[in-house]
């Protein structure tokens, strides 16, 4: 039986915010854009969440909720520095972390540099050394296996602690909506509502077959999460499955020769990010949407390559094959994945012959 914890900050962003400026405790705080310019809500503090505020929410929507809402631009390199703090605690305990992004990650504590035999100690301790050594707090859950740990630190947020026992998880599937297994978002949940599938242990009463229908390929996998089981184990080191960069625009661009510019210069960031990790990427992807919200993707798979010119003229290709420069465009997006590795770049030596004069 594993012990595994699911730790996640609490509004990271927000609260490393209202830490470093008393002014914005309990106010209604978020990071993102500005609102006059089509700024994203990056993160939103509880007393702002309380109008309705939330993650990916458009900026201006925000305000509308909440006028007295505090706008914060983000400064990403403290939220890192922050991290690798949290991120060095994790790892005082285990080896075994697995980062989900800046705020949140696995950890499996079944064996513990603490010796410590309880996980629920080790999460208690955890949560305190986080909030003596950065003044934040972080929600904790504790479960046999990922996907229930990952849902019960979400559980009693903020500052939660949520145990689920072996002799609990049933229990605990009871109280699931279906929308809390994992891989399943809205799309899906309103297909699994459909087949009178409206909390997680629905899932057993519905046909294998009919099933499949409504999520193909997913069906196993959600029968085996409404059964409580899910043995992915911590991965402490997982390969990058994508790169890539997109921008929501002030204004909708219009000229397609300002719009290939752009993708252009996407392209060649990512095709600098695969060069920097030595990798070779398969597949280009761009990502484009209109100023009635519709978006689209194309893309396309290449010879394994990390040359810039190779996947600009990919992405421009992918752009011709859209509607950029004949409908207004409010955001552009360009990624790359499928990777494959390439050997580090070693120092070249001058080649000798044995017809070249010596020195």
């Amino acid at each position: 039986m594993r012990r595994i914890l699911h730790v996640d900050m609490d509004a990271f962003y927000a609260s490393v915010e209202q830490r470093d400026n008393p002014s914005l405790k309990g106010q209604p705080v978020v990071v993102g854009g500005d609102p006059e310019r089509r700024g994203v809500v990056a993160a939103a503090s509880y007393e702002a969440r309380a109008f309705g505020v939330y993650s990916a929410m458009a900026m201006a929507r925000a305000v509308r909720l909440c006028p007295s809402l505090v706008v914060v631009p983000p400064a990403f390199a403290k939220y890192r520095a922050v991290s690798a703090q949290v991120f060095e605690l994790f790892r005082e305990v285990t080896p075994l972390v697995e980062p989900l992004s800046l705020d949140e990650a696995y950890l499996d504590v079944t064996e513990n540099t603490w010796g410590e035999p309880l996980a629920t100690t080790v999460a208690r301790r955890l949560k305190e050394r986080i909030r003596e050594q950065t003044q934040l707090t972080a929600s904790a859950g504790v479960a046999p296996n990922k996907f229930l740990a990952k849902v019960a630190s979400g559980w009693k947020k903020p500052d939660g602690l949520t145990v689920v026992a072996p002799e609990r998880v049933e229990w605990f599937l009871q109280q699931l909506p279906a929308d809390a297994l994992w891989g399943v978002g809205p799309v899906t949940a309103r297909k699994l509502q459909a087949i009178g599938v409206k909390k997680v242990v629905d899932v057993r009463t519905v046909p294998p077959d009919r099933l499949r229908e409504a999520v193909g390929s997913l069906a196993p996998w959600l029968q085996q999460l409404a059964d409580g089981l899910d043995d992915r184990p911590v991965v402490p080191e997982r390969a990058p499955k994508s790169s890539g960069s997109e921008t929501t625009f002030a204004r909708d661009l219009t000229d397609l020769d300002e719009i290939r510019e752009r993708v252009a210069k996407m392209a060649g960031d990512a095709a600098g990010w695969v060069e920097r990790a030595h990798l070779l990427a398969r597949t280009v992807t761009l990502k484009v949407r209109y100023g009635d919200f519709t978006t689209i993707t194309r893309s396309v798979t290449l010879p394994a390559t990390r040359d810039r010119e190779a996947i600009v003229q990919a992405v421009g290709s992918l752009l011709e094959r859209s509607e950029a420069g004949h409908r207004p465009v409010r955001l552009l997006g360009v990624s790359v994945k499928n990777f494959c590795e390439t050997p580090a770049p070693e120092v070249a030596s001058e080649l000798v012959l044995p017809f070249d004069p010596p020195e």
